[in-house]
Order: structure tokens, then C-alpha cells, then sequence
């Protein structure tokens, strides 16, 4: 998160660490694919402030929304545990 005067200064700013984030990648060095996004906090940091929204037209059905741009089954997460009260499970690949 940046503080900037405008969303082109915290893209610009996204951007470059992007760009030093991606050559620390030994597998993949520089890819960075070049989007970048901004958000405009409308509240403080702080716990249960908004810090991104993404609003996404699209006629498919929610589940096959998900699959399609969330859950494509090639992410790099966690499972949270439901049972120990938000815990880290096992790996997903």
C-alpha cells in the first residue's frame, strides 16, 4: 500500500515494485506482465477497512464466475482450516 496524490503516482509506484519483486523470482525473473491497479481508500487503514474492490460485469453463473477467475485450480494459497478457528491448511497447487 502507497500513500500518493493520485493513482497514477501509486500505479507508477506499483510498477516499479513490481518490477523489483518479479527479478527476485529465480524461477521466472522480470515477468512482470505490466497491470497494475489502483484503489482509493475511502476509510483509514485499519482492521475491517476496504482496501480493494473489484466489480466485474458477467453473465455467468456464480459458481463458473469463481472457477473462471478465482478458483482456475493453478493458485498459489492456503486453505484456512474451518474447524481451528482460521488456521493455515494445507497447501493448495
Amino acid at each position: 500500500m502507497w500513500r500518493a496524490l493520485s493513482a497514477d503516482d501509486a500505479i507508477e509506484r506499483a510498477q516499479a515494485e513490481a518490477r523489483e519483486y518479479a527479478a527476485t523470482i529465480t524461477e521466472h525473473p522480470d515477468t512482470y506482465l505490466g497491470l497494475a491497479q489502483s484503489y482509493r481508500l475511502f476509510d483509514e487503514p485499519a482492521d475491517g477497512a476496504e482496501i480493494f474492490s473489484l466489480v466485474r460485469l458477467s453473465d455467468l453463473a456464480a459458481e463458473q464466475y469463481l472457477d473462471r477467475h478465482f478458483d482456475t485450480g493453478q493458485e498459489c494459497q492456503k486453505a484456512v482450516a474451518e474447524d481451528d478457528g482460521g488456521g493455515f491448511g494445507a497447501d493448495l497447487a
